[in-house]
């Protein structure tokens, strides 16, 4: 692998499908986030769209809905934010190995 990796072109390929995978998980992240918020009551702004997502606040369930949906969707995002976590570590061991 770490031969492979020296490889410009293949590091390059590989960089950048992770890094369209993990910036696909962060809408996903995002979009749960509107939708829990939405679930929750939080306020839109004048034009009827939703401000900026609280993801952070949502994740600890900080002002979140107590109902069992709205839970499952919260548990759904967390999961997607350790899997964009776990992402990243893969990425910092591949490129330990690639020497980079």
């Amino acid at each position: 692998m770490k031969e492979l990796l020296q490889s410009s072109t293949v590091f390059f390929i590989f960089c950048g499908l992770w890094a369209v995978a993990m910036i696909a998980m962060w809408i996903s992240v995002t979009r749960l986030c509107y939708a829990i918020e939405a679930r929750s009551g939080r306020p839109v702004l004048k034009n009827g769209l939703p401000g900026f997502a609280n993801v952070f606040p949502v994740a600890f369930n900080v002002g979140v809905a107590k109902d069992e949906e709205t839970q499952r969707m919260r548990w759904r995002m967390v999961q997607r934010l350790l899997v964009i976590g776990a992402g990243f570590a893969f990425f910092l061991i591949v490129l330990r190995e690639a020497n980079i």
